[in-house]
């Protein structure tokens, strides 16, 4: 058994979880070869290395797990092309289900996120700024999430640019539901990406793990219109611990959602002022 069917293994089996499964893989990482051997020689309880022992013997994984690889790329963290700049965030994600053009990996990425219930003004920038960033040559991600996210997708597609998009459930899922078609349509001509198993559905604690991989993936992060507690500034401060641009549009004072840029813009991001990031990168 090769680490990739390993760590499909252990994402199929229940009450390991993150922390032991990064254990495990990592003690296991240089091995060409997993073994029952190998196994029982790792540094774990005799609890969980009975979950992991269940795991290697499970029949029924043997399946499902050809199911899954007949429905998507698996990207794990041992992989070359898996991204260096993804390994720099807290908790890296240490397998990857991708349904799209994997190439898009290996590009500059600009994340744009915002309120799910932007006004106008989010569109006006997005439809003057996006043009420019994808003429600079970036691939363009968000969370497919309706609202900001969704209109980034759509401009970026509408505009002949490279989009990935986030996910929060697996691939097999469409959520929200609106935007069944535009995950469609980036299955085709962009990158899908999700952390979990193809089959799991949206739970409201997943949105925010998915926003980690967001920041993980950029080199900037453009915030539009978000309130002061959202998921859009949790990408963001995700985005500040890793070292990555943070770029935020200002809005008028009196506006809830300009809370979130503005306040991103007093602890130093950089404002948005004219429809280029380039000059400010």
């Amino acid at each position: 058994m090769n680490i990739k069917e390993l760590c499909l293994r252990l994402k199929l089996q229940k009450k390991i979880g993150y922390k032991n499964m990064y254990k495990i893989l990592f003690q296991l990482s240089s091995e060409k070869e997993i073994t029952y051997q190998l196994i029982n020689e790792l540094n774990i309880d005799f609890e969980l290395r009975g979950l992991v022992l269940s795991a290697f013997d499970n029949e029924n994984y043997s399946k499902l797990i050809d199911k899954i690889c007949s429905q998507c790329d698996v990207i794990t963290i041992f992989d070359d092309i898996y991204p260096e700049c993804l390994k720099e965030i807290y908790n890296p994600p240490l397998v990857l289900f991708a349904r799209g053009n994997l190439d898009l990996l290996q590009r500059r990425i600009t994340v744009i996120v915002g309120s799910r219930t932007p006004t106008k003004y989010s569109e006006q920038v997005l439809q003057r700024l996006i043009p420019n960033i994808i003429q600079d040559g970036w691939v363009i991600a968000s969370g497919l999430a309706k609202g900001v996210d969704e209109l980034a997708h759509r401009l970026t597609l509408a505009n002949h640019g490279d989009t990935i998009a986030v996910i929060g459930n697996g691939l097999n899922y469409f959520y929200p539901h609106q935007n069944e078609g535009l995950q469609q349509e980036i299955f085709r001509k962009g990158l899908v990406l999700s952390e979990y198993l193809p089959d799991t559905p949206p739970l409201p604690f997943r949105f925010p793990e998915r926003n980690r991989i967001l920041a993980g993936l950029s080199e900037n992060i453009l915030v539009t219109e978000a309130r002061k507690k959202s998921g859009s500034l949790i990408t963001a401060n995700l985005g500040l611990e890793a070292n990555r641009n943070i770029f935020a549009v200002p809005g008028p004072i009196n506006s809830n959602l300009s809370e979130g840029p503005n306040e991103l813009i007093a602890a130093g991001a950089v404002p948005v002022i004219d429809y280029f990031l380039d000059d400010t990168i």
